[in-house]
C-alpha cells in the first residue's frame, strides 16, 4: 500500500511505514543531499525545499570524556532536528502537486514544515497548544504560516489539526502519522555513523510522539541490513515524569493541560505509535528513563556550562543520561542528542 499526499494511514485506520532497499550512499557533495539515494523523493524536490538540512551537524566530544559525544542538531536552519524529517516531508508533497498543508506540533515540527513550505511555495498552517512558547510560534508566523492555538492538551491539538485538514481538502502533513519524516530523521544515524566510523553503543535521546526514536533505530536498521554494522545500538529513551507513556504502568487518562509543561517538545499523552516505539526499544535492548522537571532545568544549565545552549526539551537526553542507573557501565561510544536550541524558549 503506498503513501501518498492523500493516504498517509490504512484503511484499518492503522499506521503505515515505508522500507527501503537500495544502499545507502556515504558521498562528499556540496550542492545535493549527502544520503539523497537513500530518501524516499525526489533529489529535485529536495533542493527545492532545501534550507541546509543536508549538511552534517557537529558531533562533539564531551570535554573530560573519551567515550561521550554530543550531536548538535539545535544547529540545524530552524533549530531543531525536526529540519530533518520536514525536509522529506514538504519534497514529499511537493512531488505531489500540493499547494496547501497543515500540520499539528508542539512547536518545533510545525516551524521546521513551515519554513521548508515557506520555501517550497506551499501555504501551511501550523496547529499548536496555547501554552506553546511564544518563540516558536513567532517563528512559525515570520515563515508566513497562519498558526492556530488549540485549548488543552497535545492530542486536542492534533485532533483540530486533522478534522481542519480532512475537512479543508488540505493535505494533512503529521510527522506522527506519515512515515516519511522518520526517513528524513534516519539521516541522524548515517550521519553519526559517517562521523564516528562506527555505530554508537548508546544512544540517548528525548522521546514524546517518537519520531527521533523511529528515525534513528530506522537509519540504524538500514545499516545493520547491509552489514555496515554488527548490531543496534542500545537506545535509552528519556521522557519527562509528567508524560511517562513508555512506562509499564501507563495508563491513558485523556486530560487537559492548563499550565505549560516544562519539556513542551516531548509533552504528549497518548502517542499514537506508542506500541511502536516499545517495541522498537526491546529491539535495540534499549529503556527508558523518566525525569523530572528539576533534573531537566539542571541538565540545561550543565550543557550552558559546556557551551551549548539547548531549550528544556533537547536537555532531557542529557538529563536521561545522568538519571540512568548505573549510566558508566552503558555501552560506548554514547552520542547524546541536542535537540533543540535554547532560543527558542526562555526558561534559562
Amino acid at each position: 500500500m503506498a503513501v501518498t499526499a492523500e493516504r498517509i494511514v490504512c484503511d484499518c485506520g492503522g499506521l503505515l511505514d515505508l522500507f527501503q532497499t537500495s544502499e545507502v550512499s556515504f558521498k562528499e557533495t556540496s550542492f545535493s543531499y549527502r544520503y539523497s539515494d537513500h530518501l524516499p523523493c525526489r533529489l529535485e524536490d529536495l533542493l527545492q525545499v532545501s534550507l541546509g538540512a543536508d549538511m552534517v551537524t557537529p558531533l562533539l566530544i564531551r570535554h573530560g570524556s573519551k567515550d561521550i559525544w554530543f550531536k548538535c542538531d539545535q544547529l540545524l536552519p530552524t533549530g531543531s532536528f525536526k529540519d530533518r524529517g520536514a525536509s522529506v516531508l514538504v519534497a514529499m508533497a511537493l512531488q505531489h502537486g500540493v499547494e496547501r498543508l497543515v500540520v499539528d506540533s508542539s512547536g518545533n515540527a510545525g516551524t521546521a514544515i513551515a519554513a521548508h513550505a515557506a520555501r517550497a511555495g506551499i501555504e501551511c498552517e501550523v496547529f499548536v497548544p496555547s501554552t506553546t512558547s511564544p518563540e516558536k510560534i513567532r517563528q512559525a508566523t515570520a515563515m508566513g504560516a497562519t498558526v492556530r492555538l488549540i485549548p488543552g492538551s497535545r492530542a486536542d491539538t492534533q485532533k483540530a489539526a486533522a478534522e481542519a485538514a480532512f475537512s479543508e481538502g488540505s493535505f494533512y502533513a503529521s510527522h506522527i502519522f506519515n512515515p516519511h519524516f522518520h526517513h528524513g530523521v534516519k539521516t541522524w544515524a548515517f550521519e553519526v555513523y559517517d562521523q564516528l566510523g562506527e555505530a554508537p553503543g548508546t544512544v540517548v535521546i528525548p522521546v514524546g510522539n517518537g519520531s527521533l526514536l523511529l528515525g534513528i533505530v530506522l537509519g540504524f536498521e538500514e545499516l545493520l541490513e547491509q552489514g555496515r554494522i554488527n548490531k543496534l545500538p542500545q537506545i535509552i529513551a528519556a521522557q519527562s515524569q509528567a508524560c511517562r507513556t513508555l512506562s509499564d504502568e501507563y495508563v491513558h487518562i485523556p486530560v487537559g493541560r492548563k499550565t505549560k509543561p516544562f519539556a513542551e517538545g516531548i509533552a504528549t499523552d497518548d502517542p499514537a505509535r506508542r506500541d511502536q516505539m516499545r517495541s522498537v526499544l526491546k529491539k535495540t535492548n534499549g529503556a527508558a528513563v523518566f525525569v523530572s522537571d528539576a533534573q531537566i532545568l539542571s541538565a540545561q544549565k550543565s550543557l550552558g556550562g559546556q557551551g551549548f545552549y539547548i531549550e528544556p526539551t533537547g536537555a532531557v537526553g542529557w538529563a536521561g543520561y545522568l538519571a540512568t542507573e548505573n549510566f558508566d557501565e552503558l555501552p560506548g561510544p554514547i552520542v547524546i542528542a541536542l535537540t533543540g536550541n535554547g532560543l527558542k524558549t526562555s526558561t534559562i
